[in-house]
């Protein structure tokens, strides 16, 4: 049985873990090759060998996404290893929590590095490659934080500013067949989601009880919800749709 994603290259950021790590699982299902970065060298480590018992083709690097050249160094090796770069998931975040009279400095760099910077780092690189070959989808994970959240002034601004930045590469590169597309996840249970009941001081479950008491499917997301969607958007079927910002959070969301 053929998958849908065979013959293509699929490289996500930060996908060793939560959401990465189901989206990255996802494409390879369907027959992608599939290509992570991340800084953490014990979790990537453990999902590659994970991933290649399952047969599947894995690169992996530890890098940056902040570093220009790391990235650029990482998809050169792709390329070369398995030939092109068809999906780009830039994936890679973090999260430093703080009302806006406690957020420091760093708190602000940190956030707006890893999700503005290295999304332009990752983008601006692989769509050489998606330009040369006339085809590619860039996939960027977004946030409902994004229309605004308590104690995030700076992981809200940043998901805001991937969703300008979407629209933008939107209408600068369809003409060369690439598409590129945001998923903004609502509450998801995933490493991230527990530091935020261990910042805001109640348990994990408590926290997914509170949560799903506000969502109208009555559950709430899990990492797979999230790569159901962008596989959507990374399927060659979807060529028609460009520019757009898809809510996968169990409801409506304004």
């Amino acid at each position: 049985m053929t998958g849908r994603f065979d013959g293509r290259v699929a490289f996500v950021t930060g996908g060793s873990r939560g959401i990465g790590k189901s989206i990255v699982q996802g494409f390879a299902e369907e027959g992608a090759k599939v290509a992570i970065i991340d800084v953490n060298e014990e979790a990537l480590s453990e999902t590659t060998n994970e991933f290649k018992e399952k047969g599947f083709e894995v690169y992996q690097k530890v890098a940056d996404v902040v570093d220009a050249q790391q990235v650029k160094m990482a998809m050169k090796e792709v390329v070369d290893t398995f030939g092109s770069i068809d999906i780009l998931v830039n994936n890679a975040g973090v999260i430093r929590d703080n009302m806006l009279f406690k957020m420091t400095d760093s708190d602000w760099d940190t956030v707006m590095g890893v999700h503005l910077k290295g999304s332009f780092n990752a983008a601006r690189e692989a769509q050489k490659y998606m330009v040369e070959n006339k085809y590619g989808r860039i996939i960027n994970i977004s946030s409902t934080s994004a229309l605004g959240n308590r104690g995030q002034a700076n992981y809200a601004t940043a998901k805001a500013g991937l969703q300008g930045f979407t629209k933008t590469l939107a209408i600068e590169l369809g003409r060369y067949g690439i598409t590129v597309n945001a998923v903004a996840p609502g509450f998801i249970e995933t490493e991230m989601t527990k530091q935020t009941a261990a910042r805001i001081g109640i348990s994990f479950e408590d926290l997914i009880k509170a949560s799903v008491s506000n969502i109208p499917v009555g559950r709430s997301g899990k990492p797979e919800d999230i790569a159901n969607a962008v596989a959507f958007y990374a399927d060659e079927k979807s060529s028609f749709v460009n520019g757009q910002i898809i809510y996968v959070a169990g409801g409506p969301k304004d």
